[in-house]
């Protein structure tokens, strides 16, 4: 690995994290590069993914340059949380996600090609569809002193751009039972049962759709109320999200009154627009983005 290095040094707040990929030197076939990702796969998930070793995972190496790599997570469950598996320490995750190289060698890549795809993998118990394609991203291959290698990102720039476009389709009902199992764990930590949840998502054009929420509480004995919400969201042809027609109602004097409390914060807090292209680093420019909802909320979106 060449220590002649054009690129400057990232500052540390930019710099992303470094990903370990075993020991140097780094991977000199598609073969050895493969197995070594299944396993910063499996470390990276924690013990919560189940048929990760199903996965289809294929690259092509040129030189230090990754030409292309395909994976395929079709049929892998995540879960919210989870005991390691089988011959993973605990805090396996955890040290690859915190893994601060002390770099004696860094030889600059770009990966051309990255490709995922899960038709469909399973999150939360909410069956998730992917399909997501990006080129030209960077990194640097990095050596530590102790002896082991990765891979650092570099962050895409104005003179490096990067492409690409995704697609995340979820179903409806799916999301609607996911949403409401969360909340359900969420109240009751504030001693409310959700006794009922009905969430509406219709759409009002490629990039605009209309929420209605209907939920029945209770809490303890005497106290049970059904509550409303509705709002419309937005993204125009600049990339700005926007959160509007927020409304809080129920039928509930007690609850109407605590509902007026928030209502001035939650119209405050909505009444920012987000510019989504502006989160964004610089090369990542998102050129269009689409929301479609039938019996399935897909979100579609393209890098220019």
């Amino acid at each position: 690995m060449s220590d002649a290095y054009p690129r400057p040094e990232p500052t540390e707040q930019r710099t992303p994290e470094a990903i370990p990929l075993g020991t140097a030197p780094r991977p000199a076939d598609a073969a050895d590069l493969v197995a070594r990702v299944r396993v910063a796969l499996a470390e990276a998930l924690g013990g919560r993914a189940v048929g990760l070793e199903r996965a289809a995972v294929d690259a092509v190496l040129d030189g230090a340059d990754v030409a292309s790599a395909d994976i395929d997570l079709t049929g892998v469950v995540v879960s919210a949380d989870g005991a390691p598996g089988p011959g993973q320490a605990g805090g396996a995750a955890d040290a690859a996600k915190q893994w601060r190289p002390e770099v004696v060698r860094r030889e600059p890549g770009t990966l051309r090609r990255l490709r995922v795809d899960a038709h469909r993998l399973v999150a939360v118990d909410l069956p998730i569809d992917i399909t997501a394609e990006v080129e030209g991203l960077r990194f640097d291959w990095v050596e530590d002193s102790d002896g082991r290698v990765g891979i650092q990102p570099v962050e895409p720039s104005e003179a490096h751009p990067v492409a690409g476009h995704a697609r995340v389709a979820v179903d409806k009902a799916g999301l609607v039972a996911t949403a409401r199992g969360l909340l359900t764990v969420v109240l009751l930590q504030q001693g409310i049962t959700l006794t009922a949840l009905d969430v509406d998502l219709v759409s009002r054009g490629p990039r605009a759709a209309a929420l209605r929420v209907d939920a029945a509480i209770k809490k303890g004995m005497f106290l049970s109320a059904r509550v409303q919400a509705t709002a419309s969201v937005s993204v125009d042809e600049n990339m700005v999200l926007a959160v509007r027609d927020v409304q809080l109602a129920s039928g509930n004097p007690i609850v109407a009154a605590l509902l007026g409390t928030i209502r001035g914060r939650v119209q405050a807090a909505t009444s920012r627009d987000i510019d989504l292209a502006e989160q964004l680093p610089d090369g990542v420019r998102l050129a269009d983005v689409r929301l479609d909802v039938g019996q399935e909320l897909v979100v579609s979106a393209r890098l220019a």
